[in-house]
């Protein structure tokens, strides 16, 4: 059964803008008990940090997390996005393409409006699979 975008993703994002320090990101992203935040300027999608980035190429690299900025550590344009009426199948090739877990979701003209990640997806395409399981589990603390 082919389902929309909009039917799946999480709208329910965070976002900062491309000067907000990594540690400030870090720490939205704890409270919200996500792996990523969009980096946006109004309404213009400007790049998609996570968890991973933050670990790799800043806390690795001995950058201070406190002095650098999102807009200087996040994967920039151009990136590869979805829109709400796009399908889930296109989706899983996206992702097959460019070996990425997440794809932020943009309105025509480019405004964020959600994430739709491998974990929705699993929970939608093949709902009884591991990845299914683990994506639906309550987060531990």
């Amino acid at each position: 059964m082919t389902r929309r975008i909009r039917d799946v993703m999480s709208s329910d994002t965070a976002s900062v803008e491309p000067m907000t320090s990594v540690a400030r990101a870090a720490r939205l992203m704890r409270e919200r008990d996500v792996g990523d935040v969009l980096v946006a300027y109004d309404c213009d999608l400007f790049g998609l940090l996570t968890d991973r980035d933050i670990v790799l190429r800043a806390v690795a690299e001995g950058h201070d997390p406190e002095a650098m900025t999102v807009g200087s550590l996040c994967t920039r344009p151009p990136l590869v996005t979805l829109t709400p009426e796009d399908t889930t199948e296109h989706a899983v090739e996206l992702m097959r393409q460019y070996a990425v877990r997440r794809l932020p979701v943009v309105e025509r003209g480019g405004c964020p409006v959600g994430v739709v990640s491998l974990g929705d997806l699993a929970a939608v395409e093949d709902p009884h699979s591991a990845l299914a399981d683990i994506s639906r589990a309550a987060p531990t603390h």
